[in-house]
């Protein structure tokens, strides 16, 4: 059986390969499968720095087939693994690092950060972002919401590229620097802001005039239907759609109770 070739690529400096790994990571959930979930964007993203990093082509082989398997974290934290990866294969083409622990160790730091994604970005920054700029909409502020939405899309690639440096850099104890950085108790203390960025927009959609003890009273709902999701009691999309309902006939309910009670 004739052994297939591996495809010829352009030569790079290690650097410029490296640089092109960076850019690619912005395409890793094109190739998105239910198979493999992430792994196919994670080979095209690894490609241009193992083609430099291993020139016997039995070695660049193999190291493509380690990244063949299941892959799925939080594409912000992409260009992090990627870097610490081609961080790892470089020590193992010097014969620092044993290839056969790449897998165990690779599977726990990418379902870490995926966690961590999930809570800090999806779950905190995001929607932080997201009520910002709906409040700076609806009060009449474009050009302020334009700014914040630049500022936030400015910060996110400058983390994405401090990150894939510091990955490619020190590879896994960059981990004990992202420690330092504390990101699960920003992300909490994000989430408070957005418990007032949602105090906020209720004032500016609530329909008007509005008496104080309504809004107390739904935030008091809110609350309460929050505490049933997180104790696991309602789930979420029940929460929701129960909440919406009592919002919707809140003011027929309203009307019959100023009847009932000539108010």
């Amino acid at each position: 059986m004739v052994d297939r070739v591996l495809p010829p690529m352009r030569p790079d400096s290690r650097s410029m390969a490296f640089v092109r790994s960076f850019l690619r990571c912005y395409m890793v959930g094109a190739g998105f499968n239910t198979r493999g979930m992430q792994n196919i964007g994670l080979m095209y993203a690894m490609q241009p720095g193992l083609y430099a990093i291993h020139d016997d082509p039995k070695e660049l082989k193999a190291a493509l087939k380690r990244y063949a398997s299941h892959y799925q974290s939080h594409p912000f934290w992409t260009p992090c693994l990627v870097g610490i990866l081609l961080n790892v294969e470089t020590s193992i083409a010097g014969g620092h690092f044993p290839p056969k622990m790449l897998a165990k160790v690779r599977d726990t730091t990418t379902y870490t950060l995926s966690a961590i994604g999930d809570s800090v970005f999806a779950g905190s920054l995001l929607i932080f972002w997201a009520l910002a700029t709906i409040c700076l909409l609806l009060s009449g502020y474009g050009i302020a919401a334009f700014v914040l939405g630049a500022c936030c899309m400015l910060s996110l690639q400058v983390f994405r590229a401090l990150t894939f440096i510091g990955g490619t850099k020190y590879g896994f104890q960059f981990l004990q620097k992202l420690k330092k950085w504390d990101l699960i108790n920003w992300g909490r203390r994000v989430k408070y802001a957005n418990a007032g960025l949602m105090l906020w927009l209720w004032t500016l959609i609530w329909p008007r005039p509005y008496t104080v003890w309504e809004l107390l009273l739904g935030t008091t709902a809110l609350m309460i239907f929050a505490r049933f999701v997180r104790t696991g009691f309602l789930s979420r999309v029940l929460a929701v759609a129960v909440f919406l309902v009592m919002i919707t006939f809140y003011p027929l309910f309203e009307e019959v109770i100023r009847q009932a009670f000539n108010l």
